[in-house]
């Protein structure tokens, strides 16, 4: 289970000047910037985590919805609540790579998301997009992810613009749960 905790200045642990900020810690954090689970090569047997996790269940996973040729899965990291990605089963880097029927299918579950966002969360709004490479900003190139990001009118505050932190209502396995719950029936 993941913790954010806010520290008062009367609270404050160890050397340092007392201040006027409030401390959000959220350590649970440290796992992407040191990079856990990022895969060791471009191989499907490097590491690749969205090649282990349709093998997992629903919820070991934060697998939302499964289907023929992709998935949709919670993002471990989120840059908002509910944020998604639809990923394809097969092992493959470029969006030029897919065959019909997992563009296709991508495109079906990408609709199927931003409605079930919708339904769950009253999402206002979505950033949908891949990053195709490295240099693009990939955290995973080696297999393709789209990303589906619900915003809302006022979803971005001091918080990410000064502090750089993100504050999350909700823990990823209850977002998982009221997705799924939400997704509309094929």
């Amino acid at each position: 289970m993941l913790h954010s905790m806010t520290i008062e200045p009367e609270q404050q642990i160890g050397v340092g000047t007392q201040d006027a900020f409030q401390r959000l810690w959220t350590p649970h954090r440290m796992a992407y910037i040191q990079g856990e689970n990022k895969p060791t090569g471009p191989g499907a047997d490097d590491g690749c985590p969205f090649c282990t996790i349709p093998a997992k269940s629903d919820e070991d996973g934060l697998v939302v919805a499964r289907g023929e040729q992709v998935y949709v899965v919670l993002n471990l990291y989120p840059y908002n609540g509910g944020h998604l990605m639809v990923v394809p089963y097969r092992h493959v880097a470029d969006y030029t790579q897919l065959t019909a029927a997992e563009t296709l299918e991508l495109g079906e579950l990408t609709k199927q998301a931003m409605t079930a966002l919708r339904a769950a969360s009253g999402a206002h709004g979505f950033n949908i997009g891949m990053n195709q490479g490295t240099v693009a900003g990939a955290g995973i190139a080696a297999h393709l992810h789209q990303h589906i990001v619900p915003r809302w009118g006022g979803d971005t505050n001091f918080m990410p613009v000064v502090g750089h932190t993100k504050v999350l209502p909700q823990l990823l396995a209850d977002t998982r749960k009221m997705l799924a719950e939400a997704w509309p029936a094929a």
